[in-house]
């Protein structure tokens, strides 16, 4: 096969050279396993060239999922609550997964209930942008969370059951019907 795609038809391997040698091109096989094998005269240095561009461009187009951490403590306030899951739902949002982390000291040990139910807490605010990917465990004096963002996909469609004249008819009779006002009558002049 030519470097323009025309096909050049069986020929013998010294012959392909000879054409590869005049065209000043290189002789590439393309399907080694073919019945005879199939090459194509091109230029390999340009190909090779090309196929890194197109690599390269590919690698700028992905976005790489970062894991951006928050800690928490026990008594963390409500302020700062609202402050740190500002932040959760903006790392979720823009794709990158979030850590949370909820440190113990001292004596907090003895009540790690404050700290299940302080993340159980931070599920629930998060689950409309984020969903759990690994769920608290206790690390030496740390809990561990790992949420991941949901997946941005089209909408799953709701589709409302039809009313028929049996369900029109039930509703009218649950909801009464508002008597109009009267319209006040006019005197003549």
């Amino acid at each position: 096969m030519a470097e323009n795609g025309d096909q050049l038809g069986i020929k013998p391997v010294a012959e392909a050279l000879r054409l590869a040698e005049e065209q000043n091109v290189d002789l590439v096989e393309i399907a080694p396993l073919a019945n005879p094998p199939v090459c194509k005269l091109m230029d390999y240095g340009k190909f090779r060239y090309r196929e890194q561009k197109k690599a390269h461009e590919a690698k700028l187009k992905q976005k790489q999922i970062q894991v951006k951490e928050i800690k928490f403590r026990p008594g963390t306030d409500e302020g700062d609550y609202k402050i740190k899951l500002g932040k959760l739902i903006q790392f979720l949002e823009e794709g990158d997964k979030a850590k949370v982390t909820l440190r113990f000291r001292g004596r907090e040990m003895a009540h790690q209930e404050f700290g299940v139910r302080l993340l159980e807490r931070v599920r629930k605010d998060l689950d409309a942008v984020g969903l759990v990917e690994q769920f608290p465990k206790l690390e030496g004096r740390q809990m561990v969370m790992v949420l991941a963002p949901k997946r941005k996909g089209p909408a799953p469609k709701v589709t409302k059951p039809k009313e028929t004249k049996e369900t029109k008819e039930a509703k009218e009779a649950k909801e009464p019907k508002a008597a109009k006002p009267a319209a006040p009558k006019r005197q003549a002049a």
